[in-house]
């Protein structure tokens, strides 16, 4: 299996897939028409990527391409419809650098509350003024509102607990009285589950963007949400720039003192080093990172390890775990379960008389029982087989029993 990896990747994960039994051709430096001709000349089965963006010209020119991992969590960078229109696996890494960016989440709203950068630039400049940098807040009892609470808003609550603070959560996979199971903890006045982003704008002192991107929340935390905010709060986003209005958040400017922690920014340059600007980086009490959440040694070998797990258990297996574009509900309104004796061409038979009759096959699968004599076939189909077309595949002699189960719409 030849694996390309587009992207820079950790030497222990090109080991390991090597020691899997892939060919890597690694080159960190592929994009564009590049790549596409990379894939074509490689004839890659597997292409890696983590912040290289991917799109349907380029799958189209990979003869053999079936299956690309992001090196990282989200999928934003690839053309996930047009990867599933051509039947290539689209898989990912969720979850394995969320202690990262839960700690620089957290470096971000203690550097805001202490004025870290501030503090160092003027000691740099020979300025000396314990005077102004003694006005500080504090974090303990603070409430800090979560919007987002899968790996890493959870890794961010685990945090919030060692420091003091109530914490006021909003997800969608949460409902209002609802436990944080997740912590251990049950709701309580330190621990409250909100029914919306708005209450949980009104109920915080800080706010932290951990959702992932998708149609619902692109745009979420938008100029009505930030007008929620109480005077002097602060907004931390290191989730995904599109999530939240930029455009309105540096028009409101330093508007009753609150502040920002942002990672992520509109139209980030695309490789490692550039020139950026936005209205928002020139806001006193703004402070930014270079999207540098996930970017630290322990995340990104355990990326690397769990990338080595989805190629190599795909090599082995044809299973791709962590994938993010096959279907949730296929068009099957009838399931065919055939028992019958494993031998060659009972199966041929079988999908031969659906295909006679213009019955479409939406997924297989094929059991077979101890000792390998009998198997029992189920067979996902867009429409009910006539009575007719059942009783030609039961004529088969391998063929024990067929039967037809309405499936639950």
């Amino acid at each position: 299996m030849v694996v390309l990896v587009a992207d820079a990747f950790e030497r222990s994960g090109i080991d390991a897939l090597r020691a899997a039994g892939c060919e890597v051709v690694h080159d960190p430096s592929l994009s564009g028409d590049a790549l596409a001709g990379a894939l074509r000349e490689t004839e890659a089965e597997v292409l890696i990527v983590r912040s290289t963006r991917v799109d349907a010209s380029m799958m189209d020119a990979g003869p053999r391409l079936s299956l690309i991992v992001r090196a990282g969590a989200g999928v934003n960078t690839i053309d996930v419809a047009g990867a599933a229109a051509r039947g290539i696996y689209v898989s990912n890494c969720p979850g394995r650098n969320a202690a990262a960016v839960a700690e620089l989440t957290f470096a971000l709203i203690t550097a805001i509350d202490r004025r870290v950068p501030d503090n160092v630039t003027d000691l740099r400049a020979g300025r000396w003024n314990k005077t102004l940098y003694s006005q500080a807040g504090g974090l303990k009892g603070r409430t800090l509102g979560l919007l987002g609470f899968g790996a890493i808003g959870r890794e961010v609550a685990v945090r919030a607990q060692a420091f003091g603070m109530p914490l006021v959560i909003w997800s969608r996979s949460l409902s209002a009285g609802t436990a944080a199971d997740a912590l251990g903890l049950q709701p309580s006045p330190r621990v409250t589950v909100a029914a919306t982003p708005g209450e949980v704008a009104e109920a915080c002192d800080i706010l932290s963007i951990h959702v992932a991107l998708t149609p619902e929340t692109r745009g979420l935390v938008g100029a009505g949400l930030l007008a929620r905010l109480r005077p002097g709060a602060m907004v931390i986003n290191t989730a995904r720039a599109e999530v939240m209005d930029y455009d309105a958040r540096a028009a409101a400017g330093q508007e009753r003192g609150r502040r920002a922690g942002l990672d992520v920014f509109p139209d980030e340059p695309s490789g490692g080093t550039g020139t950026y600007a936005h209205a928002i980086l020139g806001l006193p009490g703004v402070y930014g990172a270079h999207h540098i959440g996930a970017s630290t040694a322990q995340a990104q070998e355990a990326i690397a390890a769990e990338t080595v797990r989805i190629v190599a258990t795909y090599r082995t297996t044809g299973r791709v775990p962590n994938c993010v574009n096959l279907a949730e509900r296929t068009p099957a309104t009838h399931m065919l379960v055939v028992r019958h004796r494993d031998r060659p061409g009972v199966l041929a038979h079988i999908f031969g008389e659906l295909r006679a009759a213009a019955i479409n096959v939406q997924e297989t699968e094929n059991i077979v029982f101890a000792g390998a004599e009998a198997a029992v076939a189920r067979i996902n189909l867009d429409r009910k087989p006539p009575d007719a077309v059942l009783g030609v595949i039961s004529a088969h002699g391998d063929i024990l029993s067929a039967h037809v189960v309405a499936l639950a719409r």
